[in-house]
């Protein structure tokens, strides 16, 4: 079984930086594409940044040249480095993967759980 668990996130003032990590657990065979995504109140799910297995990005025109994707292979991480934080950036913040098993060799799309980002002064 595979399970992704954010950490990182809660409350900072405008201007501000956060870094939210995302770990990939279980068997885990292959890890493809990974991304963040984040919903607003009262919004809709939206993709806020990507990377492929060879590092390749891209991002939501909204936070370009702020925010910054990365991932760690050697450890199933991905990250989100969050700089110059906004007010409209408040959301939950939610990792996703695709991730094949060891059982099925099949890739699957994962969700984590979410973790919350305030910005406020």
């Amino acid at each position: 079984q595979v399970q992704l668990v954010e950490s990182g996130g809660g409350l900072v003032q405008p201007g501000g930086s956060l870094r939210l990590s995302c770990a990939a657990s279980g068997s885990i065979f292959s890890i493809n594409a990974m991304r963040w995504y984040r919903q607003g109140p009262g919004k809709q799910r939206d993709l806020v940044a990507a990377i492929t297995s060879d590092g390749s990005t891209n991002y939501a025109d909204s936070v370009k040249g702020r925010f910054t994707i990365s991932r760690d292979n050697a450890k199933n991480m991905v990250y989100l480095q969050m700089n110059s934080l906004r007010p409209e950036d408040t959301a939950v913040y939610y990792c996703n993967g695709d991730i094949s098993s060891y059982r099925s060799r099949t890739l699957y799309n994962y969700w984590g759980q979410g973790t919350q980002v305030t910005v406020s002064s």
